[in-house]
């Protein structure tokens, strides 16, 4: 996997899968549907401002509540190219690897804007706009490659080809 590139969203502790996706839109099977109400009740303007390659950077608990699979799906959707949270709802972590976003347990100090790169496979987080690096578990390679083609389904797919 190459290296993730992006600009920050800051969010708080304990953001739960209905912020993240209101249980009002899961009557709709239309990814733009969804993405177009993606965090709304954290930030109104995430979803018109939110842009392919963004980051969430979140507290502890992030993806917490209900197990709907709707809520990274519609963060991917939107373009959130990867999470980092210190600690994730272990629900939502798996319902992310399992539809291809990456999410990373880590503490790093970052604000609303900054640019940060994310290298999965030799560990490392950088804040492009303050040259900090943070070191992480690199992820296998059994996990990259699910991350790599798409999430689970995909993989599986790919591996029985």
């Amino acid at each position: 996997m190459e290296k993730i590139e992006g600009k920050v969203w800051k969010f708080r502790d304990s953001i739960d899968t209905d912020v993240i996706i209101a249980g009002r839109y899961l009557r709709t099977f239309s990814l733009d549907d969804l993405s177009a109400h993606v965090m709304e009740a954290e930030d109104p303007k995430f979803a018109d401002n939110v842009q392919k390659g963004d980051i969430i950077v979140a507290g502890w608990n992030f993806g917490c509540g209900s197990s709907r699979e709707q809520a990274p799906v519609a963060l991917k959707h939107a373009g959130v190219s990867a999470i980092i949270a210190k600690s994730f709802a272990r629900i939502f972590y798996r319902n992310a690897i399992n539809v291809g976003l990456p999410v990373i347990t880590a503490d790093v100090e970052v604000d609303k804007g900054d640019i940060m790169s994310i290298d999965l496979e030799n560990g490392i987080i950088e804040n492009m706009s303050t040259g900090k690096k943070f070191k992480i578990k690199p992820f296998d390679q059994f996990m990259l490659d699910i991350l790599n083609d798409g999430g689970l389904v995909k993989h599986h797919l790919k591996t029985k080809e």
